[in-house]
């Protein structure tokens, strides 16, 4: 594919805006609404940023780390990037959609492409009910939180709470609890991609907990289901050989 029109988008680090700086002044920076691509530059919070950003314009992103862990980037390189961003590999993904609805009646759309996650907001543990496709699978877990994490997100935090890593493209969820103490021997579950998840705060005014979707936090909320919008998506383009699903796949042989 011809990308001669690169919009480049940077985060606050000193490091991505002297990229920001040499990359457009040696390619030049195209406004988003005139652009090919978007080029990335930073960590995986400015990756997801550029994610949720580009739906809206359906271009695709290719991101090049200058943050810390850059699971999501391509190395950063100055030279030939037009013959790199010509060869990249695709990947396209679609987001959670999390509808949320709070102690005032409120209710919140939110999307997710790495997780949704649910957080005690204060002492007490948080008192959960589960259900699935209509069907309540656990009456009451009691623990610090939950995991809902897509085959993209689950080598983040749902790796971190020792969830399932989820090959790219497959068609699963990692439901993954966060210190669960009842049901004592409960560790998550994987589920298809096409279930239903709603989830029911017990006791929230006394146990509030915050439905968090990427970077964005709704709180206080009574209820919330979530479901793989089918609507929706992004390209990502990662250089050949160093795709998301070989990432993902070398990710399992590190110790």
């Amino acid at each position: 594919m011809n990308f001669s029109r690169i919009s480049f988008l940077a985060s606050d680090a000193p490091a991505a805006k002297r990229a920001h700086k040499a990359l457009a002044k040696r390619y030049g920076n195209a406004h988003a609404e005139n652009a090919d691509v978007v080029v990335a530059l930073g960590g995986d919070g400015l990756m997801l940023q550029a994610l949720h950003g580009c739906m809206k314009t359906g271009l695709p992103v290719y991101g090049m780390n200058r943050g810390s862990v850059g699971f999501l980037m391509n190395d950063y390189r100055e030279a030939d990037l037009p013959a790199r961003l010509a060869a990249a590999e695709q990947t396209w993904i679609r987001p959670l959609r999390m509808t949320a609805k709070t102690h005032d009646g409120r209710k919140h759309e939110r999307l997710a492409f790495n997780e949704v996650s649910f957080l005690r907001q204060r002492s007490q543990a948080a008192k959960l009910k589960l259900t699935i496709d209509g069907h309540t699978r656990l009456e009451e877990m009691i623990c610090d939180g939950l995991i809902v994490a897509t085959p993209v997100g689950s080598t983040a935090y749902n790796l971190s709470a020792h969830g399932p890593i989820l090959p790219v493209g497959a068609p699963l969820l990692a439901l993954t609890p966060l210190s669960v103490y009842r049901p004592r021997r409960w560790r998550g579950a994987i589920l298809p991609n096409a279930a239903k998840i709603k989830l029911e705060i017990l006791e929230s005014e006394k146990r509030p907990v915050a439905a968090v979707a990427d970077h964005d936090e709704v709180r206080h909320v009574t209820s919330v289901e979530i479901a793989e919008d089918k609507k929706r998506g992004v390209q990502m383009l990662f250089d050949a050989g160093h795709s998301l699903a070989e990432r993902v796949l070398n990710e399992q042989f590190k110790f």
